[in-house]
């Protein structure tokens, strides 16, 4: 079997994540999706489950963090080239989403 991830997230609104996460290059999964969950694929490895509050909070009993104002978690995903992380970029900004920070180059992202 191999391996995979399942990255999952609590939505506010997931009609308007699944379209930014579709907007982004990620098909869905109907097999792990439903009106409170959508299966977001970047790879055949990697998962994001998008899901409402009200399902997420079937997994746990902790509270969700307010990410206006706290850091919930850093996620990477790999992408061949640095002109493919500027037209990702360009496409979750042209999507709704926001430059939280100045664009940085690391030095790790070229092979």
């Amino acid at each position: 079997m191999n391996r995979q991830i399942f990255i999952n997230l609590a939505v506010k609104d997931l009609s308007a994540s699944l379209a930014f996460y579709s907007a982004l290059g990620f098909s869905t999964n109907p097999q792990f999706s439903d009106d409170t969950a959508k299966c977001m694929v970047w790879s055949e490895h990697i998962f994001v489950m998008i899901m409402t509050h009200e399902k997420f909070y079937t997994f746990t009993q902790k509270p969700l963090a307010n990410t206006q104002q706290a850091i919930a978690g850093l996620y990477s995903l790999s992408v061949p080239s640095p002109e493919k992380v500027n037209e990702i970029m360009a496409l979750g900004l042209k999507a709704g989403g926001h430059e939280p920070n100045e664009p940085r180059d690391y030095g790790f992202m070229r092979q």
